[in-house]
């Protein structure tokens, strides 16, 4: 699973949305998520005061019950948020994309959109396996990414995004290199050609490229196509010159031609 440093921004972000109400005292009582009317300032605080306490999963169900009891306030907005990062810490993934997407079809141009569409990415991207394991959930994480990116490219949430883009690429770069190994090892060598063609095409930046060029080399020698495996040696050698892929292509085809 990719881990990076994804809380402190949240953390920020928080504390720019998540200001108490002014002249209200936080509610002492025992936090009840049954429906009993309560008025907004009680109910938005006591959800405060168990997200302050790190009880996650209550806090998100009080501030679930904010947009429930009093849906025309300014507190349902915000409590929209709130609740979906509140879910996002409690690691109740779907929760929080529910609710943070909730946020996005009802106030799409909203000022907190940006940080919404952020917590859609985040939640995808600790979900992410290993290249082992199906990559829907990868590819989810990097479209959120990339529509955050797209549609507010200055905000600070797309910058953090465009890191965790190249992480999510390297990874699923990682899933095709797994996918093509296991062709070769079944000496399906056009079938491991078509993955490591697509690190190379589709993934040419991330740290799997030089050696999806020798796997290559590989593949088309055992295909007995010479020329195309001297073309991926040479690519190799152009651009990753002093690497051990390439030291391991250029032995490839010089033992191949002799």
């Amino acid at each position: 699973m990719l881990r990076t440093t994804l809380r402190p921004i949240a953390l920020i972000a928080l504390a720019a949305i998540a200001l108490p109400l002014a002249g209200c005292a936080t509610s002492k009582n025992k936090a009840d998520t049954k429906y009993v009317a309560r008025d907004v300032n009680v109910l938005y605080n006591s959800a405060r005061d168990r997200l302050d306490r790190h009880q996650y999963k209550l806090a998100a169900l009080l501030f679930d019950e904010v947009e429930r009891q009093h849906p025309y306030s300014i507190w349902a907005r915000r409590a929209q948020l709130m609740s979906s990062f509140s879910y996002y810490l409690a690691r109740q993934y779907p929760e929080s994309i529910a609710s943070a997407q909730r946020f996005l079809s009802i106030h799409p141009g909203n000022r907190d959109a940006p940080y919404a569409l952020y917590l859609v990415g985040i939640d995808y991207y600790e979900q992410i396996e290993d290249v082992t394991r199906d990559q829907k959930i990868t590819q989810q994480a990097l479209d959120a990414m990339g529509e955050l990116i797209r549609r507010y490219p200055d905000s600070d949430y797309a910058a953090d995004a465009r890191l965790k883009v190249d992480l999510i690429n390297d990874h699923l770069a990682g899933k095709e290199m797994e996918i093509g190994r296991f062709y070769q090892r079944r000496h399906e060598w056009l079938a491991s050609v078509i993955r490591f063609r697509k690190v190379i095409d589709s993934y040419d930046t991330t740290s799997h490229a030089p050696e999806a060029l020798m796997r290559l080399t590989e593949s088309y020698l055992a295909l007995g196509i010479p020329d195309e495996a001297k073309r991926a040696a040479a690519v190799l050698g152009a651009n990753y010159p002093g690497s051990k892929w390439y030291e391991r292509a250029y032995a490839l085809v010089k033992k191949h031609a002799a």
